[in-house]
């Protein structure tokens, strides 16, 4: 792969629903989430699953109540980046790590989903910045991430669903605060878009 491909970036909806479903593949990403970790309290979530969540999200992109990113290198899927408004997101409300920093009302990028194949290429890099861009549109003025910043330099795949702090960084937001040690909390003040 050159290093010079980039991807194409879209945001989500219900016309890319075949895209997401060969994207997450039979597994729905990562053991049967399907981007809903933080969409749900964390009861709701461990219950639901598989498919429970698979069709949890299918009506959510059909409703238009889910916002992501979805990126393609040679018109494959083969990225995920979603967010939404923090207040929309009980499984994130429910951490105390991740408690709100202050009375700012913020959209949150809940997850990121890479394809085996194309991981470790600086992709995230890419789908944040459309993920934030994209953000701006919807009325979002602050993005926050909750990416991992952790001790050792190889981290399991499952374990990097939020992101990691490097690429945070690489996309311009700063750490606002930090009340777990491999978990800071990152901000970016953004500019509002016309919507297309």
């Amino acid at each position: 792969m050159s290093e010079t491909q980039r991807l194409a970036t879209h945001p989500v909806d219900a016309t890319r629903w075949s895209d997401i479903e060969m994207l997450f593949g039979t597994r729905g990403a990562r053991e049967g989430c399907w981007c809903m970790r933080w969409r749900l309290r964390r009861s709701d979530f461990e219950r639901g699953k598989g498919e429970p969540h698979r069709v949890r999200l299918q009506r959510g992109v059909a409703a238009g109540e889910v916002h992501a990113i979805i990126g393609y290198l040679d018109g494959e899927p083969v990225g995920w980046c979603s967010f939404g408004p923090r207040e929309q997101l009980p499984g994130l409300l429910e951490s105390e790590a991740l408690a709100p920093v202050d009375a700012r009302p913020v959209w949150s990028i809940t997850c990121f989903f890479i394809a085996r194949g194309v991981r470790r290429q600086g992709f995230t890099v890419e789908l944040l910045r459309a993920a934030i861009e994209e953000a701006g549109r919807c009325g979002a003025v602050v993005v926050e991430g909750y990416p991992l910043d952790p001790p050792l330099e190889k981290v399991p795949v499952a374990a990097a669903w939020t992101g990691m702090l490097s690429t945070f960084i690489a996309a311009g937001f700063e750490e606002v605060c930090r009340r777990a040690p491999a978990r800071p909390i990152m901000r970016i003040e953004v500019a509002r878009q016309e919507p297309v």
